[in-house]
This record gives C-alpha cells, sequence and structure tokens, in this order.
C-alpha cells in the first residue's frame, strides 16, 4: 500500500491528495511537487557531488539526472518501480534497489546522497549512515546529509501515507537535526567536514578521510 500511495501521488492521479500521517496523527500533503523538479538548495548540494554518485531513495530522480546533464557518473535508486521509472524517463540511471540490499558498485562510489530527509529512511540514522560508508569508496568518498536546521529536536517515529479513502501501513522514520550528525559520524569513525545552508534547508557533509 505505500508503494502504491505514493505512486498514486506521483501521478496526480484523479487530483487526489495523498497526505503523510505521523504517530500522532497530524496530516500534510505528501511534497511530491518538491521532488519533481529543482528546488531552491540543490545547486549546492549538487555541486559537492564527485562521481561516481549513488542517490539514495532518488524518488522521481531530480538530482539523478541534474548530476547526468551535469557529466556526472550516477545511479538513483528507489524500492518504488514508478519511481525509478520517471527516473529513467527523464534521462537519469536508476534501478529498484532497497540501500540494505544488493547494490551495485559497493565499495566505488565517490559520493552518497541523502537529500530531502532520506538519512531518516528505516528509522535508524546511524545504521544508515553505516551502510552509506560501506558503498563508498575506502578512501576520500564523502556522504552528503540533509538534515533539520540547527536547534530542532532529533528523534525517531512512524509515518504512513493515507488518502480519503485508503490508508497505508505504518513505516519507521527519523528525523536528525544539524546539531546532531557529528555524533552521528564519529560512531562511524567519521566526521563532519561541512555544515552549510541553502534557502532554508540544511546539509551536512561526512568523510572518513
Amino acid at each position: 500500500m505505500i508503494g502504491e500511495l505514493y505512486e498514486r501521488a506521483l501521478e496526480r492521479r484523479d487530483g487526489v491528495e495523498v497526505e503523510v500521517e505521523d504517530g500522532a496523527g497530524r496530516r500534510s500533503p505528501l511534497p511530491v511537487g518538491e521532488w519533481m523538479s529543482l528546488r531552491p538548495g540543490d545547486t549546492g548540494l549538487l555541486d559537492r557531488c564527485d562521481g561516481p554518485a549513488l542517490d539514495v531513495g532518488s524518488g522521481p530522480g531530480r538530482l539523478t539526472v541534474a548530476l547526468t546533464e551535469r557529466g556526472v557518473l550516477a545511479l538513483g535508486i528507489d524500492v518504488v518501480p514508478y519511481a525509478v521509472a520517471l527516473t529513467v524517463a527523464a534521462g537519469g540511471p536508476a534501478l529498484v534497489r532497497d540501500v540494505y540490499g544488493r547494490v551495485p558498485g559497493a565499495g566505488i562510489w565517490r559520493t552518497v546522497l541523502l537529500a530531502d530527509g532520506n538519512i531518516g529512511i528505516g528509522g535508524d540514522p546511524s545504521a544508515l549512515l553505516g551502510r552509506a560508508f560501506d558503498l563508498l569508496s575506502p578512501c576520500g568518498g564523502r556522504v552528503l546529509v540533509e538534515v533539520m536546521e540547527p536547534g530542532t529536536r532529533s528523534h525517531a517515529g512512524r509515518l504512513r501515507l493515507r488518502t480519503g479513502r485508503a490508508v497505508g501501513d505504518w513505516f519507521p522514520w527519523a528525523w536528525v537535526s544539524a546539531d546532531d550528525v557529528a555524533g552521528l559520524a564519529a560512531g562511524h569513525e567519521a566526521k563532519v567536514t561541512e555544515v552549510w545552508e541553502e534557502a532554508g534547508r540544511w546539509f551536512a557533509c561526512l568523510g572518513r578521510c
């Protein structure tokens, strides 16, 4: 049901609005419009991407496509086939993959992208960072992470997608503050080399050497 409702949101099918609901019952529109084309704040993120770059949770592929158009070798991975199909149709290479499953090129990626809050995938940011570092080249690779602004609280919870007629299953998610990125990195013998803000969005660059 998660994939079906996500696909419906990407298709803008029948004008039905798909909402995301948290464990406290708060609802907001799923912001698919922000994922369909480049948005303010993306430029600085793209400028820091060395190839080959792996875009984790790439969705409809705006970043994968933009990197490809810049001549940067990139690959998007997402668990939703329709999102991958949109990326490919727009000219970006993408595969249906779970980041914790078999990912091509493990150990050769120079950049792993966790944009749009995708550090929250699976509800365990430390585990996801560990996986990202496993996928990077042994030295010189970087993980680029979009985080919440300083002064906010890191936390984990659950989300689900819903419309007026359909409700998806709960899935775990996490939110990471810029204040806590250094501690997460240190847990993987890495460090934060840069934190920056652009267009009201916050990002961090993590590396081991």
